[in-house]
């Protein structure tokens, strides 16, 4: 049974994020939308972005940034969000982009893509972080947005289950690198097999753990 302290500081807690999102959103008509990604930090891979506009005659339990949900949790969401939103997009950068652009530009032109895929255009797009990609529509970024903002919740789930699934797919062709595990992070695992069997087509070899590895091994 939860204490009255426990209750008290939920509450509490509740209540900051309310009058956070209400200082956000008061001046607001029309549809906004919500903006994460994941991947920037794994060594292969694509960054992944997605966009929701929730419906809020639709409400979802649960949301959270999706860092804190367990990998069920968060593939339970991805069904819902997907269900009730009244529109959302997944969009990527590949890995030839990141090397292409470098890793900040191919966020926000994965951030872009996801936006200009909507079905519905938003009055104003809310992002996760501290820059915002170069759109048509008003938009703000937000630092823990993930953490403040439903649809930006909602966003980081639906990219984080789309790359975790990316990851298990390319497990299956390059199981030797264990992707299904790391999800293309540096652990220590990673950098033996990459030490072991090189770069596959889908690392990111401007990255420098990738690039240092390889250049130990070369010839």
């Amino acid at each position: 049974m939860r204490s009255s302290k426990s209750s008290k500081t939920e509450k509490e807690i509740l209540h900051r994020r309310a009058v956070k999102q209400a200082a956000l959103l008061w001046n607001v008509a029309g549809l906004v939308a919500g903006v994460d990604e994941a991947g920037r930090g794994p060594l292969a891979g694509p960054v992944v972005a997605a966009a929701v506009i929730l419906d809020e005659l639709q409400p979802i339990k649960g949301l959270a940034d999706s860092k804190i949900l367990s990998a069920r949790r968060r593939e339970q969401l991805f069904d819902e969000i997907r269900a009730k939103a009244l529109c959302c997009c997944i969009a990527q950068a590949s890995v030839e982009e990141i090397e292409q652009l470098n890793i900040l530009q191919a966020t926000l032109l994965a951030m872009r893509r996801a936006v200009e895929g909507l079905r519905l255009k938003p009055a104003l797009v809310l992002v996760d972080g501290n820059r915002i990609p170069l759109l048509t529509v008003r938009a703000q970024a937000i630092v823990k947005g993930d953490a403040l903002v439903a649809a930006i919740s909602a966003a980081s789930i639906l990219a984080k289950v789309h790359r975790d699934r990316w990851c298990g797919d390319i497990d299956v062709q390059y199981p030797q690198y264990g992707f299904a595990k790391h999800k293309g992070y540096g652990t220590a695992q990673h950098l033996a097999a990459l030490t072991e069997h090189g770069a596959c087509p889908q690392h990111r070899k401007t990255f420098r753990p990738v690039a240092e590895v390889l250049m130990a091994v070369a010839p």
